[in-house]
């Protein structure tokens, strides 16, 4: 039986050829081209081949091995030059735009030569040419000048190369074949390693039905209903009956990272053989202090393509799940770059494990998956905690620049390189302007309607940056310089993107001037990546109402399927009220609410001793709480409540010693002040008596700022309903959240306590999760009986 295995252009050439050393000076600039992807300055550069140019040629070539095995190779030619007058007069064009000055490019990156060469090789055979002409393309990004280097190659020649090139190939892909029968053969076997819960295995038919149909589905499903599980596991079965292939788990937070790893775990127990890897962040990666990519700092550094694939095989046949200690395990072994020999590692691997930025983000993305990808890719997207996922793209898809930063490095560079210092207080010069302009205008931010000028001074900027970037210099001076280059390019690449779903505005004084280009609705972002998938499995606890998810993360929402699915836990293990007689609005916050907040928790954890999480809008406002609260309850001798309150940037560690707090079996009262939307209220998992009880002070609605009124003046033009856009959805979406940390599982019992006047509005409670309904309203001379008479009932039915 005769294998087939299919490679891009691209990743052939970059996985078998590369060779030396990792090095900032250069690493900063590299890729370039693929950051460019689909720029204006591409597009332009292919249209103006005229009538005998076709762009982005789709290719292919299978080469038999043996009699067992055929690789495939694909990809996409920028163009395909022909003569109409001579058929046999045919030019391959490679193109790459770069910020880097052409008259400094005296030859073309082999790596680009060697793409070149194959789209070359592949487009002659089938077409029977003798000789094929291959061409390298640099267009400056800035001008627009190109400059391009030309070469003849004779088809024979090429064939012997391409051969060798996919026999050097041969060996991983035999392995792939193993393996990937090994992987199905365990899948075809592996059976669901609990009882299945009815909303659990409504969720997998949906997830499957989607992977099944190519279709993209938004599924809220409450806090223990199993969504790592109930996604991962149907997703696999897929895999292994030839519907899906390489899955991606994308999580925000680096907890619900260790769920999807605790799972792939559970199923390894099962008898499930998969590579599954956890892709963990440089600065957490990287052994030395300071992440310094140049040979001269790092042992590592030097050497390290020469090095880094018999690294990967030695990994891939030893070890299935990975995780970070395990790669800086084998890094060590092979002396190689951990954070980029666990990104090489993940293409062999079925299951990634990471961040959104991986997918998403138009810089850092994952450009081996994402290049010269097929339209009827199979890859799966589970994106976990998915209301993140909002906020995050527009992160991503959105960029700022700060007149500070321009200062500071114009100032160092002065006295060093006055030519580029000029171009740099040229850029900062534009964002006085823009500060004096708000300023003349009295208005504290202001939309800008053209910074087409601007964005052109800094592609100058750029250019003349990056080959400076190039020389040696003290570090300190590099990380400034690097930081600022990074920022300048990010913006230019960003306003490449803009269109009716952007804004551009300015605000700030004082040297500390802000000019940002902002994605107010990125879904048009998402979709060109989401694209790339078979499916796309979007879930949460908290997706309500679904529709603006939808709108926000999808550009086609009609099209993809929604489920909401039920809690498995009864009503009667929870107790939830409001309470109409407190505020947390800005103009009550003040003494008497401060005191009435803090009588509300005495009495809700009075009811019963365990533990709680009270969560408030900001920590100014639990600061006063926790004031008011300690003065009143802790100089009380002997009445058995210990009391914590979470702290502005709590590293991992801070924040474990903080939840340790919460123990199981406590015959006294925890009670832990914290902010909602915080690092605690959502992600963190503790169940059974762990936690019994959420009191959320507040509706979560976002502070009034100058985006969220840019959002909302959006959205009351585009949908009518800007205040529900920018405040609302988000600010309860973290209630919702907080609210979720009480019932994890069936043997959780607890409350929740909604304190402030407004979720007894019906536009705020059309908001609660079924399971929430019906909701109590209670006051402070009733309280105390609701809780003890809930408590009671607990008692009685265990």
């Amino acid at each position: 039986m005769k294998h087939e295995v299919r490679v891009s252009v691209r990743n052939l050439v970059e996985f078998i050829l590369r060779y030396g050393d990792i090095d900032q000076r250069m690493g900063a600039m590299q890729d370039v081209d693929a950051m460019q992807a689909g720029s204006k300055a591409h597009r332009k550069l292919q249209k103006q081949g005229g009538s005998s140019y076709q762009a982005e040629v789709s290719l292919k070539r299978k080469m038999t091995v043996d009699e067992t095995l055929a690789i495939q190779v694909e990809g996409r030619a920028d163009g395909i030059i022909t003569n109409p007058s001579d058929a046999s007069d045919v030019m391959v064009d490679e193109i790459k735009g770069t910020f880097t000055k052409l008259e400094t490019i005296e030859a073309p990156d082999i790596l680009h030569v060697a793409q070149a060469d194959c789209y070359a090789c592949m487009y002659g055979q089938p077409h029977d040419l003798e000789t094929v002409k291959v061409r390298i393309t640099y267009i400056h990004l800035e001008t627009e000048a190109i400059k391009t280097f030309e070469f003849e190659r004779r088809r024979e020649e090429l064939e012997i190369w391409f051969k060798d090139l996919v026999l050097r190939y041969a060996k991983w892909a035999r392995w792939q074949i193993d393996w990937q029968e090994q992987r199905d053969e365990t899948i075809h076997h592996l059976s669901f390693p609990f009882e299945y819960r009815v909303s659990q295995k409504r969720m997998m038919n949906g997830v499957y039905r989607a992977i099944e149909e190519r279709k993209n589905i938004f599924i809220q499903a409450p806090t223990g209903t199993g969504k790592t599980l109930g996604t991962l596991f149907p997703s696999i079965k897929a895999m292994g009956q030839g519907k899906s292939g390489r899955i991606f788990y994308l999580t925000a937070k680096t907890i619900t990272r260790s769920v999807a790893e605790e799972t792939s775990a559970l199923l390894y127990r099962q008898g499930l053989r998969m590579k599954f890897i956890t892709l963990t962040a440089k600065e957490k990666i990287c052994p030395l202090d300071e992440c310094q990519c140049q040979p001269e700092f790092c042992e590592r550094a030097k050497g390290h393509f020469d090095r880094v694939n018999d690294a990967v095989f030695d990994i891939i046949h030893h070890e299935d799940g990975i995780r970070r200690e395990t790669i800086l395990e084998y890094s060590e072994k092979h002396q190689v770059c951990p954070f980029e020999f666990q990104l090489d590692i993940s293409l062999w691997c079925d299951v990634i494990i990471g961040d959104y930025n991986y997918v998403f983000d138009p810089v850092v993305y994952l450009k081996r998956f994402f290049t010269d990808t097929s339209p009827t890719s199979n890859m799966i997207f589970l994106v976990d905690e998915a209301h993140n996922l909002v906020d995050r793209a527009r992160e991503m898809y959105s960029a700022a620049l700060y007149r500070r930063d321009f200062d500071n490095v114009y100032k160092k560079l002065k006295p060093l390189r006055p030519k580029i210092a000029r171009k740099i207080h040229k850029c900062g010069q534009f964002l006085r302007d823009f500060e004096e302009s708000r300023e003349t205008d009295g208005t504290a931010f202001k939309i800008i309607r053209e910074v087409g000028s601007f964005v052109l001074s800094l592609m100058r900027m750029v250019s003349d940056v990056e080959e400076y970037l190039k020389e040696d210099m003290a570090p300190e001076l590099r990380e400034r310089v690097t930081e600022l280059y990074f920022q300048a390019r990010r913006f230019v690449n960003t306003y490449d993107l803009i269109d009716d779903k952007y804004l551009i505005y300015t605000e700030g004084t004082g040297g500390d001037t802000m000019i940002k280009i902002f994605c107010v609705d990125p879904s048009g972002n998402l979709d060109e990546r989401i694209g790339l998938s078979r499916s796309c499995i979007f879930f949460s606890a908290t997706l309500l109402p679904v529709q603006y998810y939808k709108e926000l993360l999808s550009k086609k929402p009609a099209a993809d399927y929604e489920m909401y699915v039920d809690s498995p836990f009864s009503k009667d293990h929870r107790l939830i009220f409001t309470a109409g007689d407190v505020s947390s609005r800005y103009s009550d916050r003040n003494r008497e609410q401060y005191e009435r907040i803090a009588e509300y928790l005495r009495r809700i954890i009075r009811g019963k001793n365990g533990n709680y999480l009270a969560f408030f809008p900001s920590y100014a406002f639990m600061d006063a709480v926790f004031e008011v609260f300690t003065e009143r309850e802790m100089q009380k001798a002997g009445n058995g409540i210990q009391v914590f309150r979470q702290e502005s940037g709590m590293d991992e560690n801070e924040r474990q010693a903080f939840l340790e707090n919460f123990r199981e079996g406590t015959h006294e009262t925890v009670l832990g002040f914290c902010v909602l939307g915080g690092i605690f209220s959502e992600g963190i998992d503790l169940k059974a008596d762990r936690l019994i009880g959420a009191i959320v002070v507040g509706t979560g609605l976002p502070g009034v700022g100058s985006e969220r009124e840019l959002l909302k003046g959006y959205f009351d033009r585009t949908k009518g309903n800007g205040f529900d856009y920018a405040y609302l959805y988000p600010g309860m979406n973290k209630v919702l959240q907080a609210g979720g940390r009480v019932i994890r599982s069936e043997s959780d019992r607890g409350v929740i306590a909604l304190l402030d006047e407004r979720f007894n509005y019906s536009g705020y409670q059309r908001l609660f999760p079924r399971e929430w309904v019906p909701c109590q309203k209670v006051t402070m001379d009733f309280v105390e009986n609701k809780i003890e008479k809930f408590w009671t009932e607990q008692i009685n039915h265990l």
